[in-house]
């Protein structure tokens, strides 16, 4: 078995879709002849040609609008936009399109897109670069928000992702995209879209977390269990929304204690449902408060400053020895 980095395990789920079926295409900003900003398409269009992989111009109403009205007449359009801070530049043909079609014609019609978009800080880039936006189209009723967090479960959503009868936006952590390799089998593998995963099993404390958090949040539950003798259960959500509550509201009726770890500013983020399921379905059990480890309320600071925003293992090793002090 192959051990992939989380770019070559995308361009793996792209090229055996686009080989198994041939109403897929991809399309967006440098896609084809330079195989992508971060090279996830590289190579493709060497071997489907322009036709179904697509350099399209600088305009990202354009690559989603164009990926709507493919959807409804039968394709299965995969759109790039290159930095998830230029995703709301089609936040309307996402919203008011997309997200509706099913409802709006009662069922006629679906649109069975995907908007993959790099999100999320760490690796000191530029502004409207860094991200981590995701509760905007969780919020939104007709989307579904996929965030891998590992090259093999990225390769296995991200087919059930292009195979899906609804559009879904699928955020890729950029600070994951070459960081490490994971054995990534070369059959087909997918992964239900709202399906969250035990990565961890533990007693004494549940983690929650997903995409870019998940490195440090398992780094911090090796230094629990290494310094306090603390038994870590970890949570990967890996969907947004639809959001599996089942996996994480029943660790906590066996734990008792939860340390819910996020990117996204710390206001009306996915902390904040996240806490609200477990107050909802788990209250009784609960042997302490509940603790958000997130970013600030501020925008992603710029280069020096921008690993004091980001959670770090220290701070979630704060934050969870907080909760285990109760």
């Amino acid at each position: 078995m192959a051990k992939l980095t989380m770019v070559q395990a995308l361009n793996l789920a792209l090229e055996q879709e686009m080989k198994n079926d041939d109403r897929v295409i991809i399309l967006g900003e440098d896609v084809g002849v330079d195989g992508g900003v971060f090279r996830v398409t590289d190579g493709l269009i060497d071997k489907y040609g322009e036709e179904r992989v697509m350099d399209t111009p600088l305009a990202e109403s354009g690559i989603v609008g164009m990926s709507v009205g493919m959807g409804i007449l039968g394709l299965r359009p995969v759109a790039e936009i290159q930095f998830s801070g230029f995703s709301y530049l089609a936040f309307h043909q996402m919203e008011s399109h997309a997200a509706r079609m099913r409802w709006r014609s009662r069922g006629g019609f679906t649109v069975p897109m995907v908007l993959r978009t790099p999100y999320s800080g760490g690796v000191r880039a530029l502004e409207h670069h860094s991200e981590s936006r995701e509760i905007y189209y969780a919020h939104t009723p007709g989307l579904k928000m996929v965030i891998p967090s590992t090259p093999r479960n990225a390769r296995s959503l991200l087919v059930s992702a292009i195979r899906d009868e609804d559009p879904v936006v699928f955020f890729e952590p950029k600070v994951s995209y070459r960081a490490f390799r994971e054995e990534v089998p070369e059959e087909e593998e997918t992964i239900p879209i709202g399906k969250s995963q035990v990565v961890r099993e533990g007693s004494d404390l549940t983690m929650i977390s997903y995409g870019s958090m998940m490195r440090p949040t398992l780094k911090a539950a090796d230094i629990l269990e290494e310094e306090d003798g603390v038994d870590v259960e970890v949570i990967d959500v890996l969907t947004i929304s639809p959001l599996d509550d089942e996996t994480f509201t029943e660790s906590v009726r066996k734990t008792g204690r939860a340390v819910i770890i996020h990117e996204a500013a710390r206001s009306f983020g996915p902390g904040a449902e996240l806490m609200a399921r477990l107050i909802e379905k788990s209250f009784w059990y609960l042997e302490a408060p509940i603790k958000r480890v997130t970013g600030y309320d501020v925008v992603v600071p710029l280069f020096a400053y921008e690993n004091a925003y980001l959670p770090g293992p220290n701070r979630i090793v704060k934050g969870a020895r907080e909760v285990l002090s109760v």
